[in-house]
């Protein structure tokens, strides 16, 4: 089993395929079912102490898994409250199975029920759910949203789609989700992660070879996923063989060029040189160190910088003004067909036009839109994932759609959401950083996909290492300790594949 494995991520119907496979494999869904109830007991257990605990239990596999979880809470002692909708307990399948075991009474689902629990186990709807929840089911789990009883979910939130986050109806927010073999996208996709609370996945028994009858194109992302390519200095190697990144400067918002190259340099590129307008060169001069400044003619033309071939990956965006010459700039990295980050007002510029910028994309190219920049240039509609495959699609680029669920999708159909992205990075300038650190890696030789990757991941780390108060400038400083922490594993990940 592959590091890579550990991180799919499974919609519900590929969720359905690993069960059918598991299945067929010769484990009986009873088994699976039984396993997941005991899972759940043995979650809550570790987590909250005895009390009077309301199980909700729907009409299909999660109720079946809810009746198995109400067996084992009793058992240890737990003063359980068993409900099913509608007054209906499970009729067909492993389901009824498991509810013809609980010898105990069941209420009907009513939200009377919540008075004196002191915590809801949500076994009503998992992760499949596919319309909004209405009826006794609507009105239970609002009232659970505006009381204070803390919640388990079994599988999913009720009211979440599993494949998307997306809020069907109602939802209330789950202190604990424990779910099945792998993670679904909606646990770590808007709104759904941030209603679904720490996330516990159980291993229920389904091997893990069933991945590759799925094959999963959808993952969480985490070092297992680039590890192996990310580019570390060598013994014999030098400066020019670890890349050369140029970032074009703005006129105006001069500090957003200047954080993108110290990221860059950070991440290891081993020269960057800053393109700035001749009228301002002297203050990206004045505050750059290890960067250099290339003055700009006049026109704004990088074809004389860009006539020195070792420039391997260039940045246009940061700080740029939404004009011509961001437009002209833009233009002449793609044609050069280096590596190239476009970011901010260089997407947005193509507003107007933006088939003329998937035209010129000639070479590896990320681009880093935030939701507003996105919808300037692409029409896709649906989820988050699936708006940013659609625009990769389109564009050809891999596509960074940024948030607190940042996307990162390939034209090949791959995608990888991002989840460990701090609140505190909702703050002006960590876009430009992490335009450099993707620069960086870039510049270094690794993949697109990979590099991107890699660079959301380590923005999210570092940011989380600073904690309250952080600004931009920030973020560069804690780059170096996120960077021992992944040479560390990479270690680690080597001692046990030999």
């Amino acid at each position: 089993m592959s590091f890579i494995g550990y991180t799919a991520l499974l919609t519900p119907g590929q969720m359905a395929l690993a069960d059918q496979a598991a299945i067929q494999g010769g484990i009986t869904g009873t088994a699976l079912m039984e396993a997941a109830g005991a899972a759940v007991a043995n979650a809550v257990a570790a987590r909250w102490s005895k009390r009077p605990v309301l199980i909700a239990c729907g009409p299909g596999n999660n109720g079946g898994d809810g009746f198995v979880a109400a067996r084992h809470l009793r058992g240890a002692g737990w003063p359980v409250t068993v409900a099913v909708l509608d007054g209906k307990e499970p009729s067909t399948g492993d389901a009824a199975y498991h509810a013809g075991l609980w010898d105990g009474p069941f209420e009907p689902l009513s939200v009377s029920l919540l008075e004196g629990a002191g915590l809801v186990v949500d076994a009503l709807f998992g992760a499949g759910l596919s319309r909004p929840l209405d009826g006794s089911a609507a009105e239970f789990i609002a009232a659970v949203k505006h009381s204070d009883i803390p919640v388990c979910a079994i599988d999913m939130p009720s009211g979440l789609d599993g494949a998307s986050g997306a809020i069907l109806g109602h939802a209330a927010t789950a202190e604990l989700t424990v779910t099945f073999f792998r993670k679904k996208p909606g646990h770590i996709l808007m709104p759904g992660k941030s209603l679904c609370g720490h996330v516990l996945v159980a291993d229920i028994g389904i091997p893990a070879a069933v991945l590759d009858r799925i094959g999963p194109d959808t993952f969480e992302n985490a070092p297992d996923l680039w590890l192996h390519s990310f580019p570390w200095p060598s013994l014999d190697g030098h400066k020019y063989l670890r890349g050369h990144a140029l970032v074009v400067g703005g006129r105006i918002m001069t500090g957003a060029a200047r954080l993108t190259a110290q990221a860059c340099a950070r991440m290891g590129a081993g020269l960057v040189t800053v393109a700035a307008p001749a009228t301002v060169w002297h203050i990206y001069a004045a505050a750059l160190t290890s960067v250099m400044v290339h003055p700009m003619r006049e026109s704004g033309a990088l074809d004389d910088i860009l006539a020195d071939a070792r420039i391997n990956a260039v940045v246009v965006g940061p700080g740029a003004g939404v004009s011509d010459v961001t437009q002209r700039h833009a233009l002449q990295a793609l044609a050069s067909k280096r590596a190239v980050v476009l970011d901010a007002d260089a997407i947005s510029v193509f507003g107007s036009d933006p088939q003329s910028m998937f035209d010129a994309i000639q070479g590896p190219c990320v681009l880093t839109p935030h939701d507003g920049e996105f919808n300037r240039i692409f029409s896709a509609g649906g989820d988050k994932l699936q708006r940013a495959r659609h625009a990769a699609a389109q564009s050809g680029a891999v596509v960074v759609l940024k948030g607190a669920d940042t996307v990162i999708a390939a034209a090949d159909g791959r995608a990888i959401i991002n989840s460990n992205a701090p609140p505190q990075l909702a703050t002006g300038g960590t876009g430009d950083v992490l335009a450099g650190l993707i620069a960086g890696l870039l510049a270094q030789g690794m993949d697109a996909f990979d590099a991107a990757a890699a660079a959301v991941w380590v923005h999210g780390e570092a940011a989380a290492l600073f904690g309250p108060g952080l600004v931009s400038e920030d973020l560069q400083h804690k780059v170096p300790r996120v960077l021992r922490r992944l040479q560390g594993l990479m270690r680690h990940q080597d001692r046990h594949r030999h």
